[in-house]
């Protein structure tokens, strides 16, 4: 992986500070030690380089003492001064220790007067690995070393074959691509990126060559004179992805005359990943949903249901963009009907999932196909991973009053289904237009537009709100208001500018007009 361990205080698209909160953020991910042990530190580094589930390594942070629950607790105990550098010499030589030699990216840094070491640990590229038992012993024995769970074990019986089964098996979007080179990669779309996610690493990014940047954000790789860009880093920052990855697009087709008819309108949409994700997001939002509001004579508040719950499209989308192969040329397809919207991926999910589990809403995978992706886009707020988006499809569907999902696959394991059912009082448009717009719209987004009575900084619009925390107000508020097309910047080609101003867009006018709003 690395010939030495890097020390640098951003040595990974979360840096400093930021890594250690990124850190606490994947707790399960994550191993606190108060103090240098050394053995047992050993032993979750090659656990992590393993990275038996593919889930992309995880944290190891040495002066963190955390709670019985394994939650970290603040004020760390931190390490002193003069410890640090007796850490790194010792760390370097346990692990060279480990077969293959694997070394993890390390950052000095300060959380609240303490000083940590913070040591990422990205699944490894020559696994499996193994470590001595304990690095201080005359006589060392080796072993192979998971995750379970919070937890590092031996690997034994059939997880040893497994693991060993995996040998030189890096998945698909951590393998660099030596079709392309690092200047295919975009060092704006990467600023963009460490911006939206808070990463201290932005400060620095500006100065670093596109080489050094990519390889402090593990998305460039290889020796020195001949360095790659891995899949994961063309995927997201690169501006034409399907140069490399034909069909890595998402089409969504409308059937007006339902899916036998005749007529059809597509919409396709491509380039980076993220972006092209929430473009096509926004588009099913803004053409494809509606409401329905039901008065009852009985009382005075009205039932409103959507024909489809954005949340339960969202988590399905982001889904089949996550787990699809991007070595198979075929798109993730939306198919949008008045009685069903259909998001058809491939391959299909893992075979470590039972088929009528998958089917029946229950899907747990050991193992994940892409675990870079997940990682960036865990990073964006787009997913949650762990196998979560199942069970948030099922429960969207149920809030909304909606009739179950279905999860179908074939047993060769071909093609992924969900089926989202329409609503069955949802009013159904005439098929010979476009359904009405009126894009389904959160409780917080609801009160960002009747705080916008004129263009207004961000900081004011906050104030009006009475939100102090103001990542909880970007996240729930404005990327939302924005994303649903019902909030605009008045500076849309200077998004960080200082004179930065937000509005309500002529949707979002009419949508407070419909509620009449005061």
């Amino acid at each position: 992986m690395h010939a030495r361990i890097r020390r640098c205080p951003t040595s990974c698209p979360s840096a400093s500070t930021t890594c250690c909160a990124n850190a606490r953020s994947r707790a399960s991910a994550s191993k606190y030690k108060s103090g240098w042990n050394p053995d047992a530190i050993v032993r979750t580094l090659c656990a992590f380089a393993n990275d038996f589930e593919n889930l992309g390594g995880g944290y190891v942070v040495i002066g963190q003492d955390c709670d019985a629950d394994g939650r970290p607790v603040f004020p760390p105990v931190g390490l002193a001064e003069t410890q640090l550098d007796k850490i790194q010499q010792e760390l370097l030589a346990a692990c060279q220790l480990i077969q293959p030699p694997y070394f993890p990216l390390l950052s000095r840094v300060d959380v609240e007067g303490r000083k940590l070491i913070v040591l990422q640990a990205p699944g490894g590229m020559n696994r499996p690995y193994k470590a001595p038992a304990s690095v201080t012993a005359r006589h060392k024995t080796w072993h192979y070393y998971i995750r379970r769970y919070s937890s590092t074990v031996e690997a034994k019986g059939e997880a040893e074959q497994e693991l060993l089964s995996l040998t030189a098996q890096v998945p698909w979007d951590d393998r660099y691509n030596q079709h392309a080179r690092v200047g295919d990669l975009s060092k704006p779309l990467m600023l963009d990126y460490l911006r939206e996610v808070g990463s201290a690493l932005a400060d620095d990014a500006p100065a670093l060559s596109l080489e050094a940047l990519g390889r402090q954000m593990n998305v460039v790789g290889g020796p020195d004179e001949s360095p790659w860009p891995k899949n994961v880093g063309l995927l997201f920052f690169s501006e034409v992805p399907e140069r490399f990855f034909p069909y890595a697009q998402i089409d969504v087709v409308w059937f007006p005359e339902g899916a036998g008819g005749d007529r059809f309108d597509e919409k396709i949409f491509k380039g980076p990943l993220a972006r092209m994700t929430r473009d096509a997001l926004g588009y099913i939002q803004r053409n494809y949903l509606h409401e329905t509001v039901i008065k009852h004579p009985d009382r005075a508040e009205a039932t409103r249901i959507w024909n489809f719950p954005y949340t339960a499209i969202e988590e399905a989308l982001v889904n089949a963009v996550y787990h699809r192969s991007y070595e198979e040329r075929e798109p993730v397809e939306v198919r949008i009907g008045f009685d069903e919207m259909v998001i058809l991926s491939f391959p299909g999910p893992d075979r470590s999932i039972r088929s009528e589990d998958f089917k029946a809403g229950r899907a747990v995978s050991r193992r994940y196909r892409n675990r870079r992706i997940g990682e960036f886009l865990k990073e964006l707020d787009l997913t949650e991973g762990r196998s979560t988006g199942i069970p948030k499809i099922l429960k969207a569907m149920a809030a909304n009053g909606s009739p179950p999902p279905t999860f179908e696959t074939d047993d060769d394991r071909l093609a992924c289904v969900v089926r989202l059912p329409v609503h069955p009082l949802a009013a159904r448009p005439s098929p010979e237009v476009t359904p009405e717009v009126t894009p389904e719209v959160t409780p917080e987004v609801a009160r960002l537009m009747r705080a916008l009575v004129d263009e207004l900084p961000r900081q004011a619009l906050q104030e009006a709100l009475g939100l102090k925390d103001t990542e909880h107000f970007r996240k729930a508020y404005l990327q939302p208001g924005l994303a649903a097309g019902l909030v605009e910047m008045t500076q849309p080609d200077k998004p960080r500018s200082s004179r930065q101003r937000y509005r309500l867009t002529a949707e979002g006018r009419r949508w407070l007009q419909q509620r009449r709003v005061p």
